[in-house]
């Protein structure tokens, strides 16, 4: 049968099934297949290697049968020259839904800039995150690529990363770490979500050893920091009291609102979303840390007028900054009270005789010094927390008690336990930061000695 138009219009799909075909007998390999709703397909049927490949060429009432019949001898003939007519067709296509996501990707790519991708990271695998992380991994990476923040993400590549990662390696080796940690988990999202196709951050090196800090500040430097913080104004001065006091994290303290203190000073309860571990934290605050923030100024919103509920403010509308300078500041303070007072004060603790082990070296003692001082310079504000849960060890508190105060699980109870053991220990938490102040203010008035045993001062729980 010559399929023709009569002859097409004539066909239909017998009853009991889903399709048939009916072949041309004057075209080899022409055809048209029917089925059930009564669509009507041409198609162009070969074999290769013994296998049968059809191609589709149009629906009747798309097609006339004579154009039908013209694309299938064209089709046969493709076939006849030792081509696969139906296998470049879908080659051809495969080819072009490539391009077409390539340039889909290519346009994702170069309109999602690195401060949106940091943003769509934070609001993805990071959601569930504490705030402070989120915190933390964004401010990491925007901090340390101001200048790329604009640009497409794509666009930075491993060269830029490893010189930025060298740069800050050279004297902030932590940093450099967490820093690398952060881009590289970033990049690796996004190119399993197929937004990105590098990892700039892959094979990136960190040349420097890392070193868990042990850092403890003797007596001696506890007692400076102590006065330097005291002689400094507001807002940075009673910050670092408070963080001496508390043994609080840094942005924690910080960012302290007047709302989250009860309304007799006694308990200040860190919130959960400002919490490292994403849980509220209670911390008791002593009578040395309650007048500090008794005599701490109100500041008004210059918007509103009303009060801000920031404790450490200077625009009434954000946390203050400038952490980092004030910090230095601090430092030097401490340095001029520590230094030896004679002609080498100003060549720096090398040449003044400081040995790492915090000892000083011949010519470098001065009457009325800590022989045991270690290089003012030496000391972070993280130490303060280490050195207050190692004098807390030396004053017998238990160790379930202070890892409570920073906000720690208690290791000392075991994982076990901690399942069953709800007990938070409040008052013997209370006990131990009052224990905590009244060392702090003994040595900065000179009442304790830098040696263990005399800084031993029972404490009953």
């Amino acid at each position: 049968m010559r399929l023709g138009k009569r002859e097409i219009d004539a066909l239909a799909c017998p009853p009991g099934k889903r399709d048939v075909l009916f072949m041309d007998d004057e075209l080899k390999g022409f055809g048209v297949r029917v089925n059930v709703t009564g669509t009507k397909t041409f198609l162009f049927q070969y074999s290769i290697a013994g296998r049968i490949r059809r191609l589709v060429l149009g629906t009747y009432g798309e097609l006339t049968p004579a154009a039908a019949r013209k694309l299938a001898e064209v089709a046969r003939g493709q076939y006849l020259a030792g081509r696969d007519p139906a296998g470049e067709r879908q080659a051809a296509r495969a080819q072009a839904l490539a391009e077409a996501d390539a340039r889909r990707k290519a346009a994702v790519r170069e309109g999602l800039a690195l401060d949106d991708l940091v943003d769509r990271w934070l609001a993805g695998p990071l959601k569930d995150a504490s705030a402070a992380h989120r915190r933390d991994a964004g401010g990491a990476i925007r901090r340390h690529f101001a200048s790329a923040l604009a640009m497409p993400a794509q666009d930075l590549d491993a060269a830029t990363v490893q010189l930025r990662l060298d740069t800050i390696d050279r004297d902030r080796s932590t940093t450099a770490r967490r820093l690398r940690a952060y881009g590289h988990a970033m990049f690796a999202w996004a190119v399993n979500r197929r937004l990105l196709e590098l990892n700039p951050f892959d094979g990136a090196v960190i040349d420097s050893r890392e070193v868990s800090r042990d850092r403890v500040l003797t007596d001696a430097e506890l007692s400076a920091i102590w006065r330097g913080a005291s002689a400094m104004a507001y807002p940075f001065g009673p910050y670092f009291r408070l963080l001496i006091l508390t043994l609080q994290r840094r942005a924690e303290v910080l960012g302290m609102r007047w709302s989250e203190l009860s309304p007799d000073g006694a308990i200040w309860t860190l919130p959960p979303e400002r919490s490292k571990n994403g849980q509220a934290h209670l911390v008791h605050l002593a009578p040395e840390a309650r007048a500090v923030l008794a005599a701490l100024p109100r500041h008004l919103d210059p918007e509103t007028g009303e009060l801000t509920p920031f404790v450490f403010t200077t625009t009434g509308r954000t946390v203050v900054s400038g952490v980092q300078k004030a910090v230095e500041r601090l430092r030097e303070r401490v340095r001029e009270e520590m230094a030896p007072n004679d002609a080498e004060a100003s060549l720096g603790p090398k040449k003044q005789g400081l040995r790492a082990d915090g000892a000083a070296g011949a010519g470098a003692k001065k009457p009325g010094k800590k022989a045991d001082a270690l290089p003012a310079s030496e000391w972070q504000l993280h130490d303060l927390r280490r050195t207050g849960v190692t004098t807390l060890a030396r004053l017998k508190v238990p160790p379930h008690v202070a890892d409570l105060i920073l906000s720690h699980k208690p290791k000392a109870l075991g994982a076990v336990a901690m399942i069953y053991q709800r007990h938070q220990f409040e008052d013997e938490r209370a006990e131990a930061l009052a224990t905590w102040a009244g060392h702090v203010l003994a040595v900065a008035k000179g009442r304790a000695e830098s040696s263990e045993t005399d800084n031993v001062v029972p404490l009953r729980l």
